[in-house]
C-alpha cells in the first residue's frame, strides 16, 4: 500500500510538473501577444503631434486599450483590434508605420484630419483590411502599390490629400474593392485599363487631377453606378461599353476635352440615372431625346459645349427634374419655334434652375414660362434669337430671384407688376 501511495504521490508530481511547464510559454506567448496591439497603438499615438479634442487622452494604462477613445477589438479574438476608427478629430501627426503589424485590423478611418508624410508601405500587412479611409488629410508621395496584398479590400478611399505620380495597375488586382476614390490629389498619366478587372466596383471618383488620355473602354466591365473623372485632361469619346452600366445613377466628366456625340439611347442605356454633369468639353450633335426616359434624372448639366439641333420635346415627363442647364451651346434650328420645350418643362413642378442663355434658339417667347412651378428660383434664356413679350403672370413665380432675358429682341413694356419679385 505505501509503494502504491509513494508511486501516486510521484504521479501526481511529475503530472504538476508537467502542467507548469506546458503553461508557462503559453501564458508567456499570449501575454506577447496581448502586448502587440497595444505597443503598436502607443507607436501610432506617438506619431500624433497635436490633439485639439484630446481625443487620444484615454490612451493610457488606466484602460484596457480596447477600450480605447476609437478602437474596437474582436469578441472571438479577444486583445486583437478589429477597428481603428478617429474620424475628423483634428489630429496633426504621421501614420506610423508599425501600424502593419495590428493584422486584425478590419477598418481603419481617418479621414478629415491632418495626417501627413507617406503612405507607410507597412500597410500591406493587413491581410485582413476591408475599410481604408484616409481621405481629407495631407498625405503625399505615391499610392502604394502594395496595397494588393490588403486582398479584402472593399473600401479605399484617398481623395482630397497630396499623392502624385501615377494610379497603380495593381489596383486593378483587389477583386473585392467596391468603392475607389482618389479625388483631388496631383495623379497624372492615364486610368489604368486594369480597373475594368474590378467586377465588384460600384464607386470610382478620381477627378480634381490631372489624368490624360481616353477613358478606358474597360471600365464597362464594371457595376460602377458613380464615376466622377471631371476636372483632368482626358480626351476622346465615351466608351461604347459605358452604356452598357445599367445601373449608373452619378456621371459626371466635367472640364475635360472629350468630344463626339452622346448615345441617342443614354436615357435608355442609363433608366437610374439622377446626375448628369457634362459641361465644359468639347461634345457635339443633338442632345439625346432619350433622357426623358430616365425618370429620376434630378440634375442636367450640358452647358459650355457645342450641342446642336432643338431641345428635346418630352423634357416634362421627368418630374424630379430640380435644374438643367444647356447654356453656350449652339443649340436651336432654322424652323422659328425652338422655345416649345418651354410647355413641357412647364411639367416639371420641383424645377428650380433653367439655363439655356448663349444658344441660337429662335421663337417666339410662350406664355407658359409663367406657368413654372412656385419654386423656381432662376430663369436665363439670354443672349438667343426669342422675340415676343414678356408674358404677364411671372410675377407670380414668387421664389425668382434671376430672371434674364437679356440680349434678345423682345419688345413691348415690361409687367408692371414684376417688381413684386
Amino acid at each position: 500500500m505505501k509503494a502504491f501511495i509513494s508511486s501516486f504521490v510521484l504521479y501526481t508530481i511529475l503530472l504538476l510538473l508537467l502542467c507548469i511547464h506546458l503553461w508557462r510559454p503559453i501564458t508567456a506567448n499570449n501575454m506577447q501577444q496581448n502586448e502587440t496591439d497595444r505597443l503598436v497603438l502607443i507607436a501610432f499615438k506617438d506619431g500624433i503631434t497635436h490633439d485639439p479634442l484630446g481625443m487620444l487622452n484615454s490612451w493610457n494604462d488606466s484602460l484596457h486599450f480596447c477600450r480605447w477613445s476609437g478602437v474596437h477589438c474582436s469578441r472571438r479574438h479577444v486583445h486583437k483590434a478589429t477597428q481603428l476608427n478617429l474620424f475628423s478629430y483634428g489630429l496633426v501627426g504621421s501614420l506610423s508605420p508599425h501600424i502593419g503589424n495590428l493584422t486584425f485590423l478590419r477598418t481603419i478611418i481617418l479621414q478629415n484630419n491632418s495626417f501627413h508624410g507617406k503612405l507607410s508601405s507597412e500597410i500591406n500587412g493587413l491581410f485582413r483590411l476591408q475599410v481604408l479611409l484616409l481621405s481629407n488629410n495631407y498625405f503625399e508621395g505615391k499610392v502604394p502599390t502594395n496595397l494588393t496584398y490588403c486582398s479584402e479590400l472593399r473600401v479605399l478611399n484617398l481623395t482630397d490629400n497630396k499623392l502624385d505620380g501615377k494610379i497603380p495597375e495593381e489596383l486593378g488586382s483587389l477583386s473585392k474593392l467596391k468603392y475607389l476614390g482618389l479625388s483631388r490629389n496631383n495623379l497624372t498619366g492615364k486610368i489604368p485599363t486594369s480597373l475594368g478587372n474590378l467586377s465588384s466596383l460600384t464607386l470610382l471618383s478620381a477627378g480634381y487631377n490631372n489624368q490624360e488620355g481616353s477613358i478606358t473602354e474597360e471600365l464597362g466591365r464594371t457595376i460602377l453606378y458613380f464615376i466622377q473623372l471631371g476636372f483632368n485632361r482626358l480626351t476622346g469619346t465615351i466608351p461604347s461599353s459605358m452604356y452598357n452600366l445599367s445601373n449608373m445613377r452619378y456621371f459626371l466628366l466635367i472640364d475635360n476635352q472629350l468630344e463626339g456625340s452622346l448615345s441617342q439611347d443614354m436615357g435608355v442605356a442609363f433608366p437610374h440615372l439622377r446626375l448628369l454633369s457634362l459641361l465644359g468639353n468639347r461634345f457635339t450633335g443633338h442632345v439625346p431625346v432619350s433622357l426623358s426616359n430616365a425618370s429620376m434624372l434630378e440634375h442636367i448639366f450640358l452647358l459650355n459645349n457645342s450641342f446642336t439641333g432643338p431641345e428635346p420635346p418630352n423634357l416634362g415627363r421627368l418630374q424630379n427634374l430640380l435644374v438643367i442647364s444647356m447654356a453656350q451651346n449652339q443649340l436651336g434650328s432654322s424652323k422659328g419655334d425652338d422655345l416649345n420645350f418651354i410647355d413641357s418643362l412647364a411639367n416639371c413642378t420641383q424645377l428650380r434652375v433653367i439655363q439655356f442663355h448663349q444658344n441660337f434658339l429662335k421663337g417666339h417667347l410662350v406664355s407658359t414660362i409663367a406657368n413654372f412651378s412656385t419654386h423656381i428660383s432662376r430663369i436665363n434664356l439670354g443672349s438667343n434669337q426669342i422675340h415676343g413679350t414678356i408674358p404677364s403672370g411671372i410675377e407670380n413665380l414668387v421664389n425668382l430671384t434671376y430672371p434674364s432675358l437679356v440680349r434678345n429682341h423682345l419688345t413691348g413694356s415690361i409687367p408692371s407688376d414684376i417688381g413684386k419679385l
